[in-house]
């Protein structure tokens, strides 16, 4: 008697493994009649828009949130 879990975990298995194949990389070296891609960044401009930026806005947007807990006073 076959496990159903096991089966299950199989069948799965089997089908992720599938989707991966199908879904190569090797279409994307195909090139669209209107793709037209600017230069690539710099390791500066990679940190500092991936980086740099959303630690700023975390920053402001906290700042933000505790500026009015900051003006009251016991």
């Amino acid at each position: 008697m076959v496990n159903k879990n096991a089966l299950r975990a199989g069948a799965v298995s089997a089908g992720t493994t599938l989707m991966l194949l199908m879904t190569s990389p090797a279409f994307a070296l195909v090139r669209d009649d209107g793709d037209d891609p600017g230069s690539g960044l710099s390791v500066a401009q990679t940190l500092g828009l991936f980086v740099g930026i959303p630690v700023l806005a975390f920053a402001v947007i906290a700042g933000l949130v505790m500026l009015p807990s900051m003006g009251k006073k016991k």
